[in-house]
């Protein structure tokens, strides 16, 4: 799976250094732009396989990701948005 963070969105590096920690066979990048400008001004957010996933803050962006990784829905509808 590929999860893709902007390096404008705020807690993206502690949020990615995590992830790579526990799952090292994950492709995780920062990227200039992932193309989610409006969800990314709004708070933590990441593109998991083409999949927009939020989180109101760091932590629970990253619990929204491993529950996708584990094929299980994110905590909150609200939270997951695909475009």
């Amino acid at each position: 799976m590929k999860v893709r963070f902007c390096k404008h969105n705020k807690g993206k590096n502690k949020v990615a250094i995590r992830l790579g920690e526990v799952y090292p066979d994950l492709n995780v990048k920062i990227k200039d732009c992932i193309k989610k400008c409006g969800p990314c001004k709004k708070g933590p957010v990441a593109v998991v396989d083409g999949i927009t996933v939020r989180g109101e803050d760091g932590d629970e962006l990253y619990q929204n990701i491993v529950r996708m990784l584990e094929g299980n829905s994110p905590q909150e509808e609200i939270s997951l948005s695909i475009d």
